[in-house]
């Protein structure tokens, strides 16, 4: 009995017997290429029709495993909900990410092929992924962390509608309600502001994106001294159209309307792998798994415009980040994915 190994013998025959012209195989496979060649010489295909082992480099990404036995001890031992989990490198986890495809093949040209083993900088795929949404995506506001904000000189019970962009290249507006009593960011207000702070402050002023300027008034306190509320005060002719309407102020924050916004879950979703100085997973891949790849807010706001938007659908919000509409998502309860932030560190990179 002459024994072949299976896979080695397997290989070259099918692809002769199916007319394949080139097989191409990673790296690793280079040193079974004689043995390719060997076999279907000797069992008598034509030199000049018979299929041709050419080897690439696997693409390796930084903070990214994609060997698929440790992807599926990922999935079988719980570090994540599944092979569509948003944090997996597989096609279902790359769409439930909200990565398109338009982003994923002008990675791939970025990257190239080459001979040579290396590594990738996550932060190019990010940037791709960036660079379509940029382009395609809608912009909404969205407030994940929420800090009350009343608008005392604001008529009660008044209620007018915000004209704003859909998005600063293709055009399209929709209305924002405006209302006495909205939500801001947590993180747009500081009671003891530094200098360069151009934010919402005690008697400081900002402008609503796409509607008034407000002035903070008084900071109202919960009993263990944490923050409940702001009072403050808007200026009426700030708005588009009225008479200081071109009044500077240095920040701009975005905002939703208490009455009218849409309660969602947001995904935070950061990178399940955690590597070292070079970028590279250590051998013991499940002691690098990243705990804290996963952050859920529960009490998010976004604009009520959203409320029947699809599955997959993408938004920019402003000032946050691009996300997505995740499959668990329905009219009463709005679920989304941050596909990638607003910050391109691959871009800069490359420019310097």
């Amino acid at each position: 009995w002459c024994i072949y190994p299976m896979y080695d013998f397997a290989h070259p025959l099918s692809d002769a017997i199916e007319g394949i012209s080139h097989s191409i195989c990673t790296l690793e496979f280079e040193d079974h290429r004689p043995l390719y060649d060997w076999l279907l010489e000797a069992v008598g295909f034509d030199a000049a029709t018979r299929p041709r082992q050419i080897e690439f480099a696997r693409l390796n990404l930084t903070n990214t495993v994609t060997s698929k036995r440790k992807l599926r001890q990922l999935v079988e031992e719980g570090y994540v909900s599944g092979w569509d989990d948003p944090r997996m490198p597989t096609i279902s986890g790359l769409r439930r990410r909200g990565y398109t495809p338009a982003a994923i093949r002008a990675f791939c040209r970025e990257v190239g092929v080459a001979k040579a083993n290396s590594l990738v900088d996550v932060a190019m795929l990010e940037h791709c992924v960036r660079d379509d949404l940029n382009n395609n995506a809608d912009r909404i506001m969205a407030v994940l962390r929420p800090l009350k904000v009343v608008i005392t000189n604001y008529p009660e019970g008044q209620k007018e509608y915000m004209l704003a962009e859909n998005h600063p290249f293709k055009g399209g507006h929709r209305y924002v309600p405006f209302t006495r009593e909205l939500y801001i960011e947590q993180e747009d207000f500081m009671e003891e502001a530094p200098k360069k702070f151009f934010r919402l402050k005690p008697d400081g002023e900002v402008r609503l994106k796409h509607g008034y300027i407000i002035k903070c008034d008084e900071v109202v306190k919960n009993e263990d001294g944490s923050i409940r509320e702001l009072r403050c005060s808007y200026d009426p002719e700030s708005k588009t159209g009225g008479a200081t309407a071109n009044r500077k102020v240095k920040g701009t924050i975005h905002w939703v309307s208490a009455e009218d916004a849409v309660r969602a879950e947001v995904r935070l979703y950061d990178y399940l792998i955690e590597t070292d100085e070079k970028g590279e997973v250590p051998a013991d891949f499940l002691a690098a798994v990243n705990k804290d790849s996963l952050e859920v807010l529960h009490d998010a706001l976004v604009e009520p415009s959203v409320r029947l938007t699809g599955e997959g659908t993408h938004y920019q919000f402003l000032r946050q980040g691009y996300y997505v509409v995740d499959k668990d998502s329905t009219p009463e309860h709005l679920v989304f994915n941050r596909v990638v932030g607003l910050k391109d560190s691959w871009a800069k990179a490359k420019k310097g």
